[in-house]
C-alpha cells in the first residue's frame, strides 16, 4: 500500500472529479476499484489527490509537451533512462512503453539499463542519455563536452525543454520510490539476512577469520 492515504472519489475536490472519470472511467472510485487503462494500478493519482493543488501543477506539466520544441523521440529517451538511473520501476516501465511508441526498437529499450556499452545509439542520443546520467546521476555536474554535443544539434531551446522534462521526472521518480506508488510499491531489499540457527549471533566475522596454516 502507498505509504501516503488515497482521496476515493466521495472525498475528492470536485476539480479533481474529471480527472478521475478520464483515467478510471466514469464515475468510478479508483481507491476501491483500481486500475486505469495501461495497467497501473493509479494510486500515483489518488495520493496526489491529497493536495488539489500539487495534482493540477503536475498535470500542468505533463501538458508542456504539447508546446515542447524538442522532439518526442528525445524527450522520451531521457525520461525512460531518468527513471532507470534514479531506480524507479513505474516511470522506467511506463516510458519504455512511450519509447516504443517514438520508434524505439525493442533491441534499444533493452539497453537502456547499459545504454553505454553499446552501438545502438546515434551521437546525439547518447549525448542525451550522458546528459540525463550527468543529470540524475551526478547532481547536475555535466562537463562541457556533453553541452557541446548536444548543442551540435540541438538549439538552447530545445537544451532548456531536456533539462527542464529530464529533471521533472527524475522528481516523479523519486517521489513514486517515495512514498511506495504504483510499481515502486515494494519493500526495502537491503536487509540483515539472519545468520543460521545455532550459529552465534554476536561474532566478529573478521576478527575471527583466520588464514590456513
Amino acid at each position: 500500500m502507498p505509504r501516503l492515504k488515497q482521496i476515493p472519489r466521495s472525498e475528492v475536490d470536485d476539480s479533481i472529479g474529471p480527472i478521475y472519470d478520464a483515467l478510471f472511467g466514469e464515475g468510478v472510485d479508483p481507491v476501491t476499484t483500481p486500475g486505469t487503462a495501461t495497467g497501473t494500478p493509479g494510486d500515483w493519482w489518488t495520493v496526489f489527490a491529497l493536495s488539489p493543488n500539487v495534482l493540477h501543477h503536475a498535470v500542468a506539466g505533463f501538458q508542456l509537451y504539447r508546446k515542447c520544441k524538442l522532439s518526442p523521440r528525445l524527450r522520451e529517451l531521457g525520461q525512460t533512462r531518468a527513471g532507470y538511473a534514479r531506480g524507479s520501476q513505474f516511470v522506467f516501465s511506463q516510458h519504455c512503453k512511450a519509447m516504443r511508441a517514438a520508434g524505439f526498437t525493442e533491441e534499444q529499450i533493452g539497453a537502456i539499463p547499459h545504454w553505454a556499452a553499446t552501438d545502438l545509439f546515434t551521437p546525439l542520443e547518447r549525448a542525451v542519455l550522458a546528459y540525463t546520467d550527468g543529470l540524475v546521476l551526478d547532481g547536475g555536474r555535466v562537463p562541457d563536452g556533453i553541452i557541446d554535443a548536444l548543442k551540435a544539434e540541438l538549439s538552447d531551446e530545445e537544451i532548456m525543454e531536456l533539462t527542464y522534462v529530464t529533471c521533472m521526472y527524475e522528481m516523479h521518480a523519486t517521489i513514486t520510490r517515495a512514498l511506495r506508488l504504483e510499481y515502486d510499491n515494494i519493500e526495502e531489499r537491503v536487509v540483515e539476512i539472519p545468520v543460521p540457527e545455532g550459529q552465534a549471533r554476536d561474532m566478529d566475522f573478521m576478527r575471527d577469520l583466520k588464514e590456513d596454516e
